[in-house]
């Protein structure tokens, strides 16, 4: 990982391979305007914003209207939310809900701390993390490491409710954002390196109270696979897969799968979509079998729970390829006719468009370099793997792209209707594992391998790059020294936002990459940028600054003071 510490130089390359896709009257169907209430903008999870004032031709004097400390450790992953005239700030554990008044900016109006459970620390595999919360009804809804869902009231910020769902004595905790899906909030846990069972749940909104449960592995009952399911692929079609798939042993019980990332909501279908973690234990040579359902999309209904389809990305994952990262609901034309799709840029380094009705996949394109597959299978939706880089137990396997920080992990991507094109950060690494055996302990690490991480080709450490779904090819990359570690925001002033490791907040043209902004801020950024509307009237742009021990170790890097909450506008 030494080359990731070094600072010889930018490297920044852009590359113009296609262009836009969609027109204007696409342009008005999806997105953000004024306020932000949920994680990814808009129930899609597009992460685009309708507001226009932040052009290409003026975002060179953007300024900063405002910064507040959080006085937190710990990378700040999630996003601001902003409703009405408050701003609302979720820290990393121990958490606190912070709201601002915008019309004072910087001052804060109310703190919300709940009770903090310490035996949270130490069990997240991967820092003290919050990715932030939904609004609906008026309350704010959000997650705690320590395994509870809290709703409070957006204007008073007294709790409403608190449901504890996790059990931290087996190592679960709750890292990803909720989702609000009429009036069902919807959450998934976090663990799988413990152990820890996946499962996905859905709870009242006004009560808090759980109306259904389903666990990514076990019985059909168990994961909520009914008569209304139809998974489209013959390798994910038969009965209790989520037993019968784990090669006759037990360990679907403490099978992974967690849900630990982001849920997209679709009103036009009425379904949420997500994925799930790798299978536990991490040495595939203790699974055999596909393992269902670890490294798996489900779509499923949000008042029941119940599943509607379901495509496992990655089956018998040896490579820590968690298929969580967003799922982004789009309409594009496609083969000569407007198509509900579902775009998803996989952990396994490979960017997959598919049907968000029948769990298809259409186009599905290396976004990275990879070599543990050569594609995937559209007539069958498996992967074409390559022996060499099957791991095994202990022998050691190298040469393997991308790693178990992937090819694009939970940090999230954007969509632009106005071009077409999606707009991802990515990571350019390889690596070497020894799969171990593992003994489980309740309550302890259960992994059962040893990883070494090396650079990716090309001298550059990731990239943040423009998608084309439709062809599943790049229309333009800029390189980065670094990974590239946090979200993107798309915007109708044809921009894109996004940070960087080493603290350079930037905005390029959506159209060719062509940096426009770039200013840098008192830490690295592991956040996801927002955009909305001030009292004023006019657009502002905000971002999280805040790296902890993970995002730290990668920018090779701390930061001193904690968090920050950073907030720009034009002269």
């Amino acid at each position: 990982m030494k080359f990731l510490q070094q600072r010889a130089g930018r490297l920044a390359r852009i590359l113009i391979l296609a262009l836009p896709l969609t027109s204007p009257a696409l342009a008005a169907s999806v997105g953000a305007g004024a306020e932000w209430t949920v994680p990814g903008g808009d129930p899609q999870s597009t992460r685009y914003s309708t507001l226009s004032q932040i052009t290409t031709e003026n975002v060179k004097t953007l300024k900063p209207e405002f910064s507040f400390s959080t006085s937190q450790s710990g990378t700040h992953e999630g996003q601001p939310l902003v409703v009405g005239s408050v701003m609302y700030v979720v820290t990393p554990f121990p958490h606190r809900l912070i709201a601002l008044d915008l019309t004072k900016p910087g001052q804060t109006l109310w703190t919300f701390t709940p009770t903090a459970n310490d035996a949270a620390y130490g069990k997240a595999c991967c820092d003290l993390v919050n990715r932030g919360a939904s609004y609906a009804d008026g309350m704010i809804v959000f997650n705690t490491l320590d395994g509870q869902t809290i709703a409070v009231n957006a204007t008073t910020g007294a709790q409403v409710w608190a449901t504890q769902l996790g059990n931290l004595s087996s190592g679960m905790t709750l890292t990803g954002a909720p989702i609000v899906a009429g009036n069902v909030v919807v959450v998934g846990n976090a663990g799988g390196e413990f152990g820890v069972r996946g499962w996905i749940a859905g709870l009242g909104l006004m009560t808090g109270k759980l109306k259904w449960k389903a666990y990514s592995t076990g019985t059909d009952a168990q994961v909520k696979i009914g008569t209304g399911f139809k998974a489209f692929y013959a390798k994910d079609q038969g009965a209790d897969l989520g037993t019968t798939s784990w090669g006759g042993t037990t360990l679907w019980q403490l099978g992974g799968g967690a849900p630990w990332s982001w849920i997209t909501f679709d009103p036009e279908t009425g379904l949420i979509f997500y994925g799930t973690g790798n299978p536990g234990v991490w040495n595939p040579d203790l699974r055999p079998g596909d393992n269902k359902w670890g490294a798996t999309i489900f779509a499923r209904n949000p008042n029941t729970g119940e599943a509607v389809w379901a495509y496992q990305v990655t089956p018998h994952d040896g490579w820590d390829f968690d298929a969580t990262s967003e799922t982004i609901a789009v309409d594009l034309p496609f083969e000569g006719a407007t198509r509900k799709l579902l775009a998803h840029f996989d952990k396994n380094g490979f960017a997959y468009t598919m049907d968000r009705t029948t769990g298809q996949v259409l186009v599905a394109k290396p976004f990275v370099h990879v070599t543990w597959a050569t594609g995937i299978n559209l007539a069958t939706g498996a992967p074409t793997l390559v022996a060499a880089r099957q791991p095994h137990t202990g022998l050691p396997t190298s040469g393997i792209c991308p790693t178990p920080l992937g090819g694009k992990d939970y940090v999230p991507a954007s969509f632009s209707p106005a071009t077409g094109l999606f707009y991802l950060p990515s990571n350019n690494l390889c690596y070497e594992i020894e799969p171990l055996k593992a003994v489980y302990i309740k309550g302890a690490p259960f992994q059962g391998a040893d990883t070494n991480l090396s650079p990716g080709p090309g001298g550059y450490g990731g990239a943040l790059i423009a998608w084309n779904p439709v062809t599943g090819a790049p229309a333009w990359s800029v390189h980065e020294t670094l990974p590239v570690y946090a979200g993107t925001l798309a915007t109708a002033g044809g921009l894109v936002f996004y940070g960087t490791l080493d603290g350079h907040f930037k905005a390029v043209s959506a159209k060719t990459g062509a940096v426009l902004f770039n200013t840098v801020l008192d830490c690295g950024i592991g956040s996801n940028p927002i955009s909305y509307t001030a009292p004023d009237g006019k657009q502002r742009i905000a971002v999280y600054s805040g790296l902890g021990w993970l995002a730290s170790g990668l920018a090779g890097t701390t930061c001193a003071n904690g968090g920050e909450v950073h907030v720009f506008k034009l002269p």
